[in-house]
């Protein structure tokens, strides 16, 4: 039956004879397989290198696709269920699910389901059988990833307050590469977006025409203009996740452009935009990501609270300002500004400009007035920003609504010293934590260890590959990757008294198991001529200091195509529920140096078994 079922796919195909390296290709597609070129021209080339010709014959098309297609590790998994018998029944799918795959509640529907959707061959399916090319699909699927199938979707309880869940945030998003001479571009925004991300950075500057424009500020990277700016976002804003998506302007505009500013958000985004409280004026929680969706937020510095901002409505307040402390208004990130000064031309006049020089304590920036337009001053609903001073200062000042932006070194500084304040900072307050301004070349720091104490909004460079990045996405798959992620109980407590330093009483120690099977189609080495590489694996543990690990395989030597581990290792986990595990697969090019294949980051707790 298989035999039949085979040529009757490729018989047409071969009408002619034989067919070259492109047929061979399309003819793997049509058979539904996943492929690496790479790998399929190497092994056409060795076919084909004993003889003058360029092309095969249908013998030699079956050879090549059992070299991709039939790996060893299915056939003896498939063996040992089946039989010795040519399919598996499906009373023995049956047994595979529960035993291999730890799925207890399978049924013979259920194995009759996976029949129907992975076995090619009719016949075999008529008689509620899977052949081996069935088993090869099935194990080949989404069904068999990793990553738990029950968490692609979104099953958490949305309906906690906005500062109960991790958020995806991006930092100076309409940037490209890097931070001094990079461009600007409107579809960084749109690329942010479609990646799940929740919170957008937006640096506001006066542009000509009375049109603001956005930039890296005091540098040569290139402008936009905010209009199509919000148009992008207007246009791409709910496309992966339902929920709010948060804009976080760092805003350096005149009260004139402000009023531009205000008009835009209104007129772009209409009923999208957040313009009043959902219910009750007077505010004591914030809202939930659920009351939210399809909501878009303003991050921004306000004048007076949400009250008195509901209550000049229905009043033209255009061309009204008030003025604010520049200490409190100079921007968003004012930590980050000041860290960015030196990397400027003329940056001493800058810093003289700003109110403070280097030997002068910051707080002198208090005495200079910044002016607000009232009617931008009045979008900002839940999201406030406020300037942190400290943990106490927050405690009993700072209002559910009022945010903070952290510098990564301050914000770093606070972890070590500080960590159970910080967890009860941010069990009460949404905080953001952006990048150093040195970090010229947009290079990201590890998100992991503000993740560790509750931070919502760790912003991070979205266009610069890489390891942080590796674990932001790792995170964020979960949840459905709609970009909100509630976060564990005892940071989300008031009185809590986690500290990522001394877990204690909050661990839940996990035993983790991992057999490493095979490696299958890697990408080849760049040193190497051929589809060769030098392969190993490293299994790394992110999460609080005590669960900081990674264990590495075996070499396996020049082969990229089908290496065979067959190792396992184990790992003692104190608080899975802020663990990610990451896979990464190296080429080692010399004793000491390794060239990146590839990786697959996931949160451990969303490992699947089997």
């Amino acid at each position: 039956i298989l035999h039949t079922w085979f040529l009757s796919i490729i018989q047409n195909d071969f009408r002619a004879g034989k067919i070259n390296l492109d047929s061979t290709m399309r003819l793997l597609k049509k058979l539904q397989i996943c492929f690496d070129d790479i790998h399929v021209k190497h092994v056409f080339k060795k076919t084909i290198d004993k003889r003058k010709e360029r092309t095969i014959n249908i013998e030699d098309f079956r050879a090549i696709y059992r070299t991709i297609v039939h790996r060893p590790e299915f056939q003896e998994l498939f063996r040992s269920y089946s039989l010795g018998r040519k399919n598996l029944a499906d009373s023995d799918l049956m047994q595979f699910l529960r035993k291999e795959q730890y799925e207890t509640e399978a049924s013979e529907t259920t194995a009759l389901e996976m029949i129907l959707k992975y076995e090619p061959i009719e016949e075999v399916r008529k008689r509620k059988e899977m052949s081996f090319e069935g088993f090869i699909r099935y194990m080949n699927s989404e069904d068999c990833s990793i990553f738990n199938k029950h968490q692609r979707t979104i099953y958490q309880d949305m309906t906690q307050p906005l500062c109960d869940y991790f958020i995806s945030s991006s930092h100076n998003t309409y940037l490209t590469s890097d931070q001094l001479v990079g461009p600007s571009d409107i579809w960084a925004y749109a690329s942010a977006l479609l990646k799940g991300c929740r919170c957008l950075e937006i640096d506001c500057w006066d542009g000509s025409d009375n049109e603001p424009i956005v930039y890296h500020g005091h540098t040569l990277t290139s402008k936009i203009l905010f209009r199509s700016v919000i148009q992008m976002i207007d246009k791409y804003a709910f496309t992966a996740s339902d929920y709010p998506v948060v804009l976080s302007l760092e805003n350096h505009c005149s009260p004139e452009q402000q009023e531009v500013m205000a008009e835009c958000l209104k007129s772009i985004l209409g009923d999208k935009l957040l313009t009043s409280t959902i219910g009750d004026t007077l505010v004591t929680q914030l809202p939930s990501p659920e009351a939210l969706k399809f909501k878009i937020l303003i991050k921004n510095k306000k004048v007076g609270t949400i009250e008195e901002g509901m209550l000049r409505r229905e009043l033209d307040s255009r061309g009204e300002t008030e003025e604010l402390s520049e200490f409190e208004y100079l921007s968003d990130d004012e930590d980050e500004t000041a860290e960015k000064a030196p990397l400027y031309p003329k940056g001493d006049s800058l810093k003289r400009k700003r109110g403070y020089t280097p030997t002068t304590p910051r707080k002198k920036a208090k005495v200079k007035k910044a002016k607000i337009a009232i009617v931008l001053s009045d979008l900002v609903i839940y999201t406030k920003s406020q300037k942190f001073v400290s943990f106490e200062h927050s405690l009993d000042n700072q209002k559910c609504y009022e945010n903070n932006s952290i510098g990564e070194v301050k914000a770093r500084r606070l972890v070590k010293h500080s960590a159970r304040e910080f967890v009860g900072h941010t069990s009460r307050f949404i905080t953001r934590i952006y990048p150093k301004g040195t970090r010229a070349t947009s290079s990201n720091y590890n998100p992991q260890e503000f993740w560790n104490v509750g931070c919502q909004m760790v912003a991070l460079n979205f266009q610069t590959p890489g390891l942080q990045m590796e674990l932001q996405n790792g995170k964020f798959l979960d949840n459905g990757g709609c970009g909100y992620i509630l976060k564990p109980e005892f940071l989300r407590k008031h009185n809590s008294t986690f500290s990522p330093h001394s877990v204690g009483r909050h661990s839940k120690a996990m035993s983790l198991s991992i057999r490493l099977i095979s490696g299958h189609q890697l990408p080849p080495s760049n040193m190497s001529k051929t589809n060769k590489a030098d392969p190993l694996v490293q299994i790394e543990i992110y999460g609080v200091p005590e669960d900081q690990t990674k264990k590495k395989s075996s070499v396996i030597k020049s082969n990229a195509l089908s290496p065979r581990w067959d190792e396992n290792f184990t790992f003692t986990i104190q608080v899975p529920e802020l663990a990610l595990i990451r896979f990464s697969v190296e080429d080692e090019i010399s004793l000491i140096s390794n060239e990146f294949l590839g990786q697959y980051t996931l949160p451990v707790l969303s490992l699947g078994k089997g």
